[in-house]
């Protein structure tokens, strides 16, 4: 499988423009997850950490823009493209005052979809600051460092694997929130395999083992479902 250059939450209600999308996004070597409709694609924005969000602008339940206002109030970073059939000036005027970096319209090539992307992706990882702080976490009196793969506690660091690293970096991302096995499994390892979930089992107990030194910290796991990074 190819290494996952990019996590893409994409909002399209047309089902086979969407899984056209989708798969030849995946192809390209990104993670995409599609929803159907705007409240489906708001749950699925809190049930993950995206690059960039697709959104489609004429959508049933939550339309494009609102969920876009919506994206926005929980993340002021992430970028969002709307794919649209409409073209009107103030539709896009409209869309960029809900949050969008760019603006595609229908009906497009998944070539020229692609090339936005990274477009819009290089623009705004220049834009933000290179300060490796943003990949340095605190957990109770520990500190995570992700880019150098250490774990430190009162001068002692512990030197991690790179799953391990990342499943830490994840569970930190969604901190007392549950992250869900499935989706843990797909950004990690990019299927929800049972031999995968089993490895992902002996690596949670390995960070487990790490973070005992201090008791307020606790990778909780709920049965069936997925698990937690907590705090007291």
């Amino acid at each position: 499988m190819k290494d996952v250059i990019g996590n893409i939450l994409l909002v399209e209600d047309d089902e086979n423009l969407g899984f056209v999308i989708k798969d030849s996004l995946e192809d390209e070597g990104y993670l995409v997850n599609l929803a159907k409709d705007g409240e489906e694609g708001f749950r699925l924005f809190h049930s993950a950490t995206y690059d960039i969000c697709l959104l489609d602008v004429m959508l049933p339940l939550k339309d494009g823009f609102s969920l876009a206002q919506d994206i926005r109030k929980a993340n002021q970073e992430v970028p969002i493209i709307f794919l649209t059939a409409r073209s009107l000036d103030e539709d896009k005027i409209k869309g960029f005052q809900s949050g969008a970096d760019d603006y595609i319209t229908k009906p497009f090539s998944v070539s020229e979809l692609s090339y936005r992307i990274k477009a819009v992706l290089k623009r705004t990882k220049n834009s933000e600051t290179k300060d490796t702080q943003k990949d340095v976490f605190l957990i109770g009196a520990f500190s995570f460092d992700f880019h150098n793969q250490t774990l430190s506690l009162k001068g002692a660091e512990q030197t991690l694997t790179k799953k391990e690293a990342d499943i830490l970096k994840l569970l930190c991302l969604h901190k007392n929130q549950l992250v869900s096995r499935e989706m843990a499994l797909k950004v990690i390892w990019g299927d929800n395999d049972y031999f995968k979930g089993r490895s992902m089992d002996v690596f949670i107990t390995k960070l487990r083992k790490y973070l005992k030194d201090d008791p307020k910290v606790e990778i909780i796991n709920i049965h069936g479902t997925g698990f937690k990074l907590t705090e007291k």
